[in-house]
């Protein structure tokens, strides 16, 4: 097996074998094979493509390139959900304590912002004490003791997928329905659970820009999760403005403590809701979605779900006074308002320029190393399609650095657009794939 042969035959349109793929893959992650060649066999299949066979075959080599998970020490139903990337979903934070309530067990390994989008892990270092690196065997037992524990994602996961996506991002080979099925499905699957729920997001602010290609995503990575032995669904749900009004770390954690206590923004709980109930009925907890969606609301409205996030921030070494007093959680001590220049509405927002104001205020961060400002972030008092009255407030830029603050400001009046007439409002949600 060589090389050359694989590329001549892929640029002929001929599907690789499940032996051809991995001879690809081992040698590309060990180094034996160089970056010209790669390069010109993603750029065959970019041009080829690969059938769903070839996808799953793909997934699964570089699935296990690296360290695959096993939650076998966890009892019960282990399941995930996986966000494709945006600008203040805490939905984990808020859904997770729902699941627990209703029996499943959240063993979670999250992400860290970076560019425009946030992450769940610094969102749960705003919290005092907390502690995102566990062993493995403090991780389980944590998950069987409390129903959740999130992690910082630890070790070599799929790093067959790290080295090629850095080199599709300079070859042009990144937008490839297979490509990047694999690529966050490799991912996915090295996590171990049993079940699986995918939110594609739509929209200014997401990898995938229109519905169209969101919900072929969302289609293609259902079905290699579904090929590679795993219940997976996924969710489409709009990524054009924030979800919800918060946008930072200490800002969304405020709002994830709001929603756990029934005040929730109606978008952020639909999304937590719809990503829930296909949990649910997956798991068979629930008969269908009606029941699920009883089961989460009725988490919040007694209280259950409020107290196993408290149970879950204490078994990782967070102080939960928080959770009672915000204030707790601080916001920057230097504040701006973004104004609204004339009365009429908000037509819209562009949701990847307000997770790049996030950045400017000190809440995100650029490269890997760069420390985060916990206290940094946006509020919005308003949404797309709300009504305003010249010099209303839209929303509250926090940073403890005035220069950042500045930025964040100027950038975040530029992202933000008014009109006279009432613009018609997208869907929260666009589809669901099972």
């Amino acid at each position: 097996m060589n090389m050359y042969d694989i590329i001549e035959k892929k640029k002929h349109g001929q599907s690789l074998t499940y032996d051809e793929i991995g001879y690809f893959i081992k040698g590309y992650t060990d180094g034996t094979i160089p970056d010209y060649q790669a390069s010109a066999l993603m750029m065959a299949i970019y041009f080829k493509g690969m059938d769903y066979r070839e996808t799953v075959d793909l997934t699964l080599h570089m699935r296990d390139s690296g360290d695959v998970v096993d939650l076998s020490g966890i009892e019960g139903i282990k399941v995930d959900k996986h966000s494709t990337g945006g600008v203040g979903d805490k939905t984990s934070l808020v859904l997770s304590p729902m699941l627990a309530s209703c029996g499943l067990k959240v063993a979670k390994m999250s992400g860290r912002a970076l560019g425009h989008t946030g992450g769940t892990i610094d969102k749960l270092e705003a919290i005092k004490g907390f502690r995102v690196e566990l062993s493995p065997e403090e991780f389980m037992n944590i998950v069987n003791n409390t129903g959740i524990a999130i992690i910082a994602q630890s070790g070599e996961i799929a790093p067959a997928d790290k080295k090629l996506y850095a080199l599709r991002d300079v070859t042009a080979t990144v937008d490839n329905l297979s490509l990047i099925a694999s690529s966050i499905m490799s991912k996915k699957l090295a996590g171990g659970s049993d079940i699986i729920c995918l939110d594609v997001k739509t929209g200014s602010g997401a990898f995938m820009q229109t519905v169209e290609d969101s919900k072929a995503l969302a289609k293609a990575m259902v079905d290699v999760g579904n090929g590679a032995g795993k219940k997976v669904s996924a969710i489409i749900s709009d990524m054009d403005q924030p979800l919800g009004y918060a946008v930072g770390n200490s800002t969304e954690l405020h709002e994830v403590v709001n929603s756990l206590k029934g005040n929730g923004p109606e978008d952020l709980m639909e999304v937590v809701y719809t990503l829930g109930s296909c949990i649910l009925t997956d798991s068979g907890i629930a008969g269908n979605d009606v029941e699920a969606r009883k089961m989460m609301e009725e988490t919040i409205s007694s209280g259950k779900a409020l107290e196993k996030f408290c149970e879950f921030i204490s078994a990782q070494g967070g102080d939960t006074q928080f959770v009672n007093d915000l204030s707790l959680l601080p916001l920057g001590e230097i504040t701006k308002d973004i104004i609204a220049p004339s009365d009429g509405y908000i037509s819209r927002i562009d949701c990847k320029q307000i997770g790049m104001a996030s950045l400017a205020s000190g809440a995100g961060r650029t490269v890997k190393e760069d420390p985060i400002d916990f206290s940094a972030g946006i509020i919005f008092n308003k949404k797309v399609g709300s009504s305003v009255k010249k010099g209303d407030v839209i929303a509250k830029i926090y940073s403890s650095d005035e220069n950042k603050a500045l930025a964040a400001l100027a950038r975040a009046e530029e992202a933000i657009e008014y009109s006279l007439e009432e613009p018609v409002r997208n869907p929260i949600i666009y589809g669901i794939v099972r």
